[in-house]
Formats: C-alpha cells, sequence, structure tokens
C-alpha cells in the first residue's frame, strides 16, 4: 500500500467512496460526473500548506481516503494539533488493515511536525468506526457539536 496526496482526477473515485455508507449515501453525489462543488472544495484544500487529501493506494487502485487539516492554536502551549476527517475505506477493503494504516501514516506526519494532538470526529450513526478508532488508541474525550447552515 503506497500514500499521496490526491490529484483533481482521483476526485470521482473519492466522492464514491465518501458515498458508500449509510450517512454517505444521504449527502454525498457520486458518479462519472461530479457536482463542481467538490473540484472548488479540493482547489481550496490543495492551495492550503495546512490542508490534504490522502489517498491509499493498493496495486494502483484508490483504496482509502482521509483529509488531513494541521490547526494552529493558543491551546497546549501555542501546539499545533491535527485534524482528521472525511476518512473512508473502499468496501472490498474494509476489515483488512487500510484504515489503521492509513490513521498510523497520518499520526506519524503529525508527529513529525511536531503536533501536539492528533484529533478526529466520528458520527454516533457509525459504531463500527468508534470501535476502530478505540482499538487503534483514540479515546472519546469531548462532546463534539454541530450547528448545520443549511
Amino acid at each position: 500500500m503506497t500514500f499521496r496526496e490526491a490529484v483533481r482526477a482521483d476526485l470521482p473515485e473519492i466522492v464514491r467512496l465518501l458515498a458508500d455508507d449509510p450517512l454517505g449515501a444521504t449527502r454525498e453525489t457520486p458518479g462519472e460526473v461530479i457536482p463542481d462543488a467538490y473540484y472548488a472544495a479540493f482547489d481550496a484544500i490543495d492551495k492550503d500548506p495546512n490542508n490534504a487529501v490522502i489517498v491509499a493506494e493498493i496495486d494502483g487502485a484508490i483504496a482509502g481516503t482521509m483529509q488531513l487539516t494541521y490547526i494552529p492554536g493558543l491551546t497546549y502551549t501555542g501546539g499545533e494539533r491535527a485534524q482528521i476527517e472525511g476518512v473512508r475505506v473502499a468496501s472490498e477493503h474494509r476489515g483488512r488493515g487500510v484504515g489503521q494504516l492509513l490513521i498510523g501514516w497520518a499520526i506519524e506526519r503529525a508527529r513529525e511536525r511536531g503536533c501536539r494532538v492528533v484529533q478526529l470526529t466520528t458520527d454516533r450513526q457509525r459504531p463500527d468506526s468508534i470501535r476502530f478508532y478505540q482499538k487503534i488508541g483514540f479515546r472519546p474525550s469531548h462532546m463534539g457539536m454541530k450547528y448545520h447552515l443549511r
């Protein structure tokens, strides 16, 4: 398995992964032609040195993805944190260690950068994800809240 920063051409496959679960299926729009909003978001991420969309490849095919964001902050004595978002593993690769390797890769990048903490959120409606993250060392420490604008 190899890890690399995603390129625009990867977006249809990334969106397919994002939509490949019960929650993602209700909010994503996969297909050969995806909405321009995905490209605008990707371009904004790509231009920001504190953001990256990462893909995991097996034999040249995308097996997983995530967004990794570095957030400067005043807490932790001015320490930077790494935020992991949008983690998905292709259904045909789930249960084979892809997710663990992908998250481990992100943790190592955060450690190399000098981050003080790595954080992520997962929806309470994803009990398998919650178990997975706890199994690899993440602990529920805060109550996350969202205010949806649309």
